[in-house]
């Protein structure tokens, strides 16, 4: 058995079906019939059932498509590896955000651009889970990220650089009716004020750590909405539905013409803010020099 077999059938396994395997191969499908035949001889094993032209995955194939996936990721990152011994920084860096981290990204990058200017960048963005899996599969290398980082994996898998954190800010509309013009905002200050959180079914770490907040300081607060895009919970906040409270620098990316922020002096509570990568995998020059960028801030 070789890598192009491992190729062939892990382009089966994720098609489903021959015929599309050959099409995303870009060969013909006798041949790839004939290769997925000489492999499963050779293990003595069936690695498909077939149904039709659907085909789906035996005990013994999701084994072996888990084990393959491994050998060729470490392939291409050998092979990376070793291009990379006498080239300078370049290619694409791949990044994966939360979306309330990617404020926090266009500095950063902009001034590695400069310096790095044959680097060009793939930024995804998603939730804890998504961005587990972009980590698993290798569509990126790095996660600038919320933290505790709840992907789907131990947390032991991820070697995580902690960076300095950002202090949570009261959101409130400018124009309310709920509630008289204030100056100024306590977190104690809304026991009675509607609050819209920012929490989805996958990472929830966030929300606890406010609603924690709330009760250490005497009182339950009063959510009226939960919501997983900060984009939806401050057009509500706008509409004069209710406050939320958000990191400061995620307002970065938001006009801020019909909202006003608060500190709130009561708490000291913050949000932690991260970059996360797996410990056993090879990073690329330019992914190691961008950490550095952090580790440096970090350290001042």
């Amino acid at each position: 058995m070789d890598v192009r077999q491992l190729r062939y059938f892990l382009a089966i396994a994720k098609e489903g079906q021959i015929t599309r395997a050959a099409k995303t191969l870009n060969i013909e499908q006798p041949p790839l019939s004939r290769q997925l035949k000489i492999m499963e001889e050779e293990l003595g094993v069936t690695l498909f059932d077939r149904n039709g032209k659907q085909m789906t995955l035996t005990e013994a194939g999701t084994i072996l498509q888990s084990k393959a996936e491994s050998i060729i990721h470490q392939l291409n990152e050998t092979i990376t590896e070793i291009k990379e011994i006498d080239q300078g920084i370049q290619g694409m860096l791949s990044i994966g955000s939360v979306f309330t981290c990617v404020s926090l990204l266009p500095e950063k990058i902009a001034f590695f651009r400069e310096r790095y200017p044959h680097v060009t960048f793939k930024i995804l963005e998603g939730d804890h889970s998504v961005l587990g899996e972009y980590l698993e599969n290798r569509s990126i290398e790095l996660v600038m990220t919320r933290l505790p980082f709840e992907s789907n994996y131990d947390i032991s898998r991820y070697e995580i650089l902690r960076l300095p954190s950002d202090p949570f800010v009261i959101v409130v509309p400018k124009k309310r009716n709920w509630r008289p013009i204030q100056t100024s905002f306590l977190l104690k200050d809304l026991e009675n004020i509607p609050l819209i959180a920012l929490k989805s079914d996958k990472t929830i770490q966030l929300n606890e750590k406010i609603v924690n907040e709330c009760r250490r300081l005497g009182f339950e607060p009063n959510i009226i909405s939960e919501c997983s895009s900060v984009a939806i919970t401050i057009a509500l906040v706008v509409a004069g539905i209710g406050v939320t409270i958000l990191p400061k620098s995620v307002l970065s990316s938001f006009p801020i013409s019909d909202i006003e922020l608060f500190d709130m002096p009561d708490t000291t509570v913050q949000s932690d803010v991260g970059i996360v990568w797996l410990k056993n995998r090879y990073l690329s020059k330019s992914a190691r020099r961008f950490i550095e960028l952090f580790k440096k801030e970090s350290t001042d």
